[in-house]
């Protein structure tokens, strides 16, 4: 799909970050934070269906695609800090902030950092230290986060691999592997092409044990008010009523929640119609009430 965008490198944090934004440039701004193994080009769906009046922003992951520098170690707290640079560089007010898988993760550290964002959506992932966090890790089926979290090993196995490698989790996490399409495909796996890009990458999985830590101490800490929008697709598996109690026993006041149709991991690849109306929809309320309810235009899961 072709989109009108435009492309900036802006120097934050001491880092060079890709900075991709659609539509109106004075519209209520949505930033978009990609997981892995994508790129900021996973939401070029989403941004080609979203309203015209929206201004979306996307961007490469420190160390990922076209940004250059990391964060070393990838703890999502700190990676929500480079995110609140760029929040406070472009000034963006009335933000709601959207991420995906890991950056569903770095989205949940902002939320609980930072009292800047209007709202904030996750997207198709378990928070570290947040239930299920427990039993997903005992699942012998998300062998990968141990994998990915050993030192150096999987930077020797997947480099000049990366098409294959990341094709396994295309074909066995979407419902249908054929929209995420042979382009898209090629430009997640040239965004990790260099070895810096795939360690910022791992590096995402072998921060999980203190993003854990981090997000138990929020928790205890107190409640927080941002409201939050959980999206998981429907043919991921895992019960989304189990993900919103752990996001309400971990101070989440007001959650609202929703399946995607037809789409897996990929959900906003897989269905980025879809997940637009959810965005849109949950942007453009109010402050929703306490726990888990129905809102018009979303499918919701009461909890």
């Amino acid at each position: 799909m072709s989109i009108k965008s435009r492309h900036i490198h802006l120097p934050i944090a001491g880092l060079s970050l890709h900075v991709v934004e659609a539509g109106d440039p004075r519209g209520r701004p949505l930033l978009f934070l990609h997981g892995w193994p994508e790129s900021w080009r996973t939401w070029e769906g989403v941004m080609g269906v979203a309203a015209a009046d929206a201004r979306i922003i996307a961007i490469d992951l420190p160390g990922i695609g076209e940004s250059v520098g990391a964060v070393p170690g990838g703890s999502k707290l700190h990676l929500a800090g480079v995110v609140h640079e760029l929040v406070r560089h472009l000034e963006l007010t009335e933000l709601t902030l959207v991420g995906h898988d890991a950056g569903g993760m770095i989205a949940y550290a902002y939320l609980r950092r930072y009292d800047d964002v209007a709202r904030v959506v996750i997207m198709n992932t378990v928070i570290p230290g947040v239930a299920p966090w427990n039993d997903v890790l005992a699942n012998p089926y998300i062998w990968h986060f141990g994998f990915h979290a050993v030192s150096g090993l999987p930077e020797t196995l997947v480099q000049g691999h990366q098409a294959g490698y990341f094709d396994y989790f295309y074909d066995v996490l979407s419902v249908d592997p054929a929209r995420i399409t042979p382009k898209m495909r090629q430009a997640h796996a040239a965004a990790y092409g260099g070895d810096a890009a795939l360690t910022a990458g791992f590096d995402l999985y072998r921060a999980f044990a203190q993003d854990a830590r981090d997000n138990v101490a929020f928790a205890e800490a107190g409640p927080v008010g941002t409201p939050l929008l959980y999206l998981r697709g429907e043919g991921e598996g895992g019960d989304i009523t189990t993900y919103a109690q752990g996001f309400r026993e971990s101070g989440i006041r007001h959650l609202t929640t929703a399946l995607v149709s037809d789409a897996g991991h990929f959900a906003q690849e897989e269905a980025p119609d879809q997940v637009w109306k959810l965005i849109r929809d949950f942007a453009a309320r109010g402050l929703p009430g306490d726990g888990v309810g129905r809102a018009p235009g979303l499918d919701l899961d009461r909890g």
